[in-house]
């Protein structure tokens, strides 16, 4: 799938675990996390170089990670859509398709990557988005209570994503969940982050409001469902020791 290339965004700090370092390398059975997420890209059908989005620390990832993918440093950490409209430069007309993936997501796995490219691939719609469904937010799943809630239509139809910290009481019961894998039309994507706004209560541009927009604009949006597991990062240290044990259980054959 010589189309598309793939956005990793890498360039926050690990300020919740209590690190200096860019968070994307705390140790994951021995690992960093961006490298358990690149060992899954390069599994993928894929083929092109993933663009690695850097911020603080950059020289620090760039070594970890080496010298098999493209690099953009993010100077300012105003957001998600800041961050992908960074790479504009560097991949504008490259690509007919972007994915953006997450690089302290370690546990999402190629099938995931590849499953997310092909519906995009069949939807004819500028955006593909993956999503997560849980039965609530109670032990492992605690970490998803944070994460953007998938709104809908009465037809099932999504109508916007919206941040738990933007979201009513009414809104963050909603158990549609948005890891925040995307697939976009490259050309659609270019254009559209240039509207976004930054009026929410973290002062940031979301790429999660790209769906609304493609909704104002009569846009159809595809979405697929995927694993809960594999939309788990490490905001916490609590949030990386269910990683470890994840990790520990799937090397055992067992299951969560």
């Amino acid at each position: 799938m010589d189309q598309f290339k793939i956005i990793i965004l890498a360039a926050g700090k690990g300020k919740r675990m209590n690190s200096n370092s860019p968070k994307v390398l705390l140790p994951l059975r021995g690992k960093p996390l961006l490298l358990h997420l690149l060992d899954s890209v390069a599994k993928s059908e894929i083929t092109e170089p993933a663009t690695i989005v850097v911020g603080i620390g950059k020289e620090l990832v760039q070594t970890a990670a080496g010298n098999d993918y493209h690099y953009v440093h993010q100077k300012e950490q105003l957001g998600t859509g800041h961050a992908v409209a960074s790479a504009e430069t560097k991949l504008r007309g490259k690509a007919k398709y972007i994915m953006v993936l997450y690089g302290d997501h370690p546990l999402l796995e190629a099938r995931a990557i590849n499953k997310i490219a092909k519906t995009h691939l069949r939807g004819n719609m500028p955006i593909t988005m993956a999503t997560v469904s849980v039965s609530d937010f109670n032990d492992w799943r605690a970490g998803f209570f944070d994460f953007g809630r998938i709104v809908r239509d009465k037809s099932g139809e999504i109508i916007r994503i919206v941040e738990k910290k933007d979201a009513t009481p009414v809104e963050q019961s909603i158990t549609e969940i948005n890891p925040s894998y995307m697939c976009f039309d490259s050309e659609w994507l270019w254009e559209r982050l240039k509207l976004l706004k930054n009026d929410n209560a973290q002062k940031e541009y979301y790429l999660t409001d790209l769906p609304g927009i493609a909704q104002k604009e009569g846009l159809g949006i595809n979405s697929v469902e995927i694993e809960p597991e594999a939309a788990l990062g490490a905001n916490t240290k609590e949030q990386l020791q269910i990683l470890e044990q994840i990790l520990e259980e799937r090397e055992g054959g067992k299951q969560i």
